[in-house]
């Protein structure tokens, strides 16, 4: 798609859309992969960076994710085929190829140097539309038209947003997206703790500061914060082939204080509106 290497320089939250990408791409270049995204591979062969010596091997955790995410999706459409997604902080994500069903709208929501380099490799069309600002600048729910059911995800996003912004953002979509959801992933308060005394992933990246953090057995709590709340659950991660997600992660839940200290996929559901 692209003849030459593209450089890739983002510092910060920007640049940790990358660390997906890379694992994304790690998992589709398999014989036997359980994530199958050509698109990703190539938009990762054409960015000029080092990825191995920032990220380090790669592994499965952006994969399950993305898995989780695309059939939450796929269910939801089949109740509402025109629904519009809305993608906050979607970086370098590939979903709306995986799933596109040809007839929903897509809005990219992300930062203006996200924007930049997303345009470069993956430009924006008529149901695919990118608009650079940040999730916490709602000016981005003017351009959604709410009819036909909205799905909200945020992968990777959240946590580096503080709590009351987090709360303040759910609350807001609530409020005016009824009989839609939400859909993201949250980290353990512990390793929120861990980020804000710095995280050195490898030798060469430290992750920047994660200021949200929520247990598992918080999450129905996310229900109290408005009464156009009606759900709010884990979505289960699934097996995948790594010994953390096929063996770790099952005896981890059944053990109740060590369950609750784990990343977590989190589905919001809105109260319908009036017909």
């Amino acid at each position: 798609m692209v003849d030459e290497k593209i450089r890739v320089e983002l510092g910060g939250v920007p640049e940790t859309l990358l660390w997906p990408l890379y694992n994304r791409a790690a998992e589709a270049r398999r014989k036997d992969p359980i994530l199958r995204d050509p698109l990703v591979v190539s938009i990762a062969d054409a960015i000029d960076y080092p990825f191995e010596k920032n990220f380090g091997a790669p592994d499965e955790c952006h994969v399950v994710r993305a898995l989780r995410f695309d059939e939450q999706l796929k269910l939801y459409l089949k109740a509402f085929p025109d629904a519009t997604v809305v993608a906050l902080g979607d970086g370098l994500e590939t979903q709306f190829w995986r799933i596109d069903n040809g007839r929903i709208q897509w809005l990219v929501v992300d930062l203006p140097e996200t924007i930049a380099v997303r345009q470069r490799l993956l430009p924006g069309n008529e149901r695919h539309r990118l608009l650079a600002c940040s999730a916490l600048d709602l000016r981005w729910m003017d351009e959604v038209d709410p009819s036909r059911g909205v799905f909200i995800t945020a992968q990777g996003l959240l946590m580096y947003f503080q709590p009351e912004e987090v709360r303040n953002l759910i609350v807001t979509c609530a409020r005016r997206f009824p009989a839609g959801r939400m859909l993201f992933d949250v980290i353990p308060r512990w390793y929120s703790e861990q980020t804000l005394r710095g995280y050195q992933k490898t030798g060469s990246y430290s992750t920047p500061r994660m200021p949200f953090g929520m247990d598992v057995n918080e999450i129905p709590t996310i229900r109290s914060y408005d009464p156009n709340i009606v759900d709010a659950r884990e979505i289960d991660p699934g097996r995948g082939r790594s010994f953390h997600f096929k063996y770790k992660i099952p005896v981890m839940k059944r053990l109740p204080v060590i369950g609750n200290r784990r990343t977590s996929f989190v589905l919001v559901t809105f109260k319908p509106g009036p017909r």
